[in-house]
């Protein structure tokens, strides 16, 4: 049975932060671990190589299996700063017409650089999509491993 890419690591995510040479990329991250840190009320985590996750919950799979996954994070791929929207609230749909320059995907939020969106409408978008998250899996979502 094959195991997730995308799980929970020990790096640091200050080091991670630390490395990303565009200046203001870096900061956008930094800005975006302060807010989605003061959202969940959660201690950032890298998952895999490249997200910074916040919080976790379990999903199930085919075959009764479930995975697990971040509750909300971001990254900085490529051109843009992917920010991961797990779940839709009723309310994304007015908020996003409100964000400013980006592209939505099933989860994932991409903009080039935070100037380019109203950070509170961002603050929203990401406050509703964590919660309903917790609406959705609340006996899952935690800070500790799934099964352990």
């Amino acid at each position: 049975m094959s195991q997730a890419k995308t799980r929970p690591t020990d790096r640091s995510v200050e080091d991670h932060l630390a490395g990303i040479a565009d200046p203001v990329r870096r900061a956008d991250c930094e800005t975006l671990l302060a807010l989605m840190h003061r959202i969940t009320g959660r201690a950032a985590r890298m998952w895999g190589p490249r997200i910074v996750g916040f919080g976790r919950y379990a999903y199930p799979l085919a075959g009764g299996r479930e995975g697990e996954s971040c509750a909300t994070g971001f990254a900085a791929n490529g051109r843009d700063l992917s920010i991961y929207l797990v779940a839709e609230s009723p309310g994304r749909p007015e908020l996003l017409s409100r964000l400013g320059r980006h592209r939505m995907g099933k989860a994932c939020l991409s903009v080039r650089r935070l100037d380019d969106v109203d950070l509170l409408v961002l603050e929203r978008l990401i406050a509703e999509s964590y919660a309903e998250v917790g609406r959705r899996h609340p006996d899952s979502m935690s800070d500790a491993t799934i099964g352990g």
